[in-house]
């Protein structure tokens, strides 16, 4: 029974007849009147397209999280609000907030309680997921469910050991694409955006870390999955250092909008620096266009590691086999979303068992790396928007003492981008020096 609650499950016509509890609620997979609409991803379907020889309908959109036809059901159990009972939740957590952070988390408690959502716009390291640990508690000690999701596998793996020592006595679910742990009923479950397709009305919270990142930022059938996990009373805390100006005038007059300008150290940002180079799409074809990127590379090992962000993966692999030839083979290595060994990857250069780590966009945000600097090859490409270099930026200096830590900007055309990301950091540091933390 458990499996259903909160839970939709695919079954067919066959078995929901042979489901006699009244607490199922059982929904057809698809509407159809002039297109078809999927119940579980939200998708509007042109029918001639989504037909099959046996008449019936099927979702193409959300085919990858298993087959759907217009036969099948979506089976649920509905937790009521009545049925949950509160009860002693220990927060095991041992840090303590700074002056600021404990004014905005009781804001967002005080929005919280009074039915409110909310979205903290907070600075890269500033310590959010800390802050949260208070509104989580609130929810799960009147025995509430809460789900904290992010539309990354990586982020998803750095909260799930900080929400397990913050919560030791509770049982938390991690969920993502790649998960070994199958799904079991757990009040405190960490997951990816995409996997809140298989839930409906299972949460009386649901916190979404980094709402601005790909691959949920302009996919609508990720907003419906998310909406539709959300209890009819349950209520949205939204996570980002990078909001995007659709995101605040969507949200400023329904949530509470709370701005944290101050790293958890208060330290400022490190203001990234624009190096022009000419030729970097081709550097890596010849000793003498490398130059000019060893030379800064090795200034920066001086004092720290480095992540070199790349626009492509092929640009990316070209760029570290060239660079290979100049250090040793065991401190240098690359990685991207689809390489089996990305965790062990991220984890080694934790452990600084590499000095130099190339990789793609995917460790953009949601990882954390003591004494490192970056560079961000081809700043100037499409790939990284504003966002995207404010987050890069965003892994210098984000723990421990200051080491140096710099980002470096390669490029060859200066892009509103890269302004704007300039832009941000220098204001963000403008009002941590204004707003202060006494």
């Amino acid at each position: 029974m458990e499996e259903f609650i909160g839970r939709q499950v695919v079954l067919s016509q066959a078995r929901v007849q042979e489901l006699n509890d009244p607490h199922f609620y059982i929904r057809p997979a698809m509407s159809i009147e002039k297109h078809v609409t999927c119940q579980r991803c939200g998708s509007q379907l042109a029918k001639a397209e989504h037909r099959l020889p046996s008449g019936k309908y099927f979702c193409s959109v959300c085919l990858k999280f298993g087959k759907l036809t217009s036969d099948d059901r979506l089976v649920s159990i509905i937790e009521s609000p009545d049925s949950q009972l509160p009860r002693e939740v220990l927060l095991t957590w041992q840090g303590s907030l700074t002056t600021l952070q404990q004014t905005i988390t009781d804001r967002l408690l005080q929005s919280l309680q009074a039915g409110r959502d909310s979205l903290l716009w907070a600075v890269t390291g500033s310590g959010k997921t800390e802050m949260i640990f208070p509104l989580i508690h609130s929810v799960l000690a009147k025995g509430g469910r809460v789900c904290v999701t992010s539309p990354r596998i990586d982020v998803c793996r750095e909260l799930y050991p900080r929400l397990k020592s913050a919560f030791v006595l509770e049982t938390v679910l991690l969920l993502h694409g790649n998960s070994e742990e199958s799904y079991c009923y757990r009040k405190l479950t960490i997951c990816t955006t995409h996997q809140l397709l298989h839930f409906y009305q299972a949460f009386d919270l649901i916190i979404v870390d980094e709402i601005d990142a790909f691959p949920y930022e302009g996919d609508q059938m990720l907003r419906y999955g998310l909406k539709q996990a959300l209890h009819l009373n349950g209520r949205l805390i939204y996570l980002t250092a990078t909001p995007p100006l659709h995101l605040i005038r969507e949200v400023e007059a329904t949530f509470a909008i709370e701005k944290l300008p101050v790293r958890f150290h208060k330290r400022p940002l490190i203001v990234p620096e624009c190096h022009w180079y000419l030729r970097w799409e081709s550097c890596y074809k010849k000793p003498s266009r490398m130059k000019k990127f060893l030379k800064l590379l090795r200034e920066l090992l001086q004092d720290n590691d480095v992540l070199v962000f790349c626009p492509s993966l092929s640009y990316m692999d070209a760029l570290c086999r060239a660079t290979s030839r100049f250090f040793a083979a065991d401190i240098i290595t690359s990685v991207h979303a689809e390489d089996e060994n990305r965790k062990e990857k991220v984890e080694k250069m934790r452990q600084k068992k590499y000095r130099i780590l190339f990789t793609s966009t995917i460790l953009e945000r949601g990882v954390t790396f003591e004494r490192v600097s970056v560079i961000v090859m081809g700043a100037n490409h499409a790939v990284f928007s504003k966002s995207a270099l404010v987050q890069i930026a965003g892994r210098v200096d984000r723990k421990g003492a200051y080491h140096h830590g710099r980002v470096l900007f390669f490029y060859n055309q200066n892009t509103q981008a890269m302004r704007q990301a300039k832009k941000e950091i220098k204001e963000m540091n403008a009002l941590a020096k204004k707003v202060g933390d006494t």
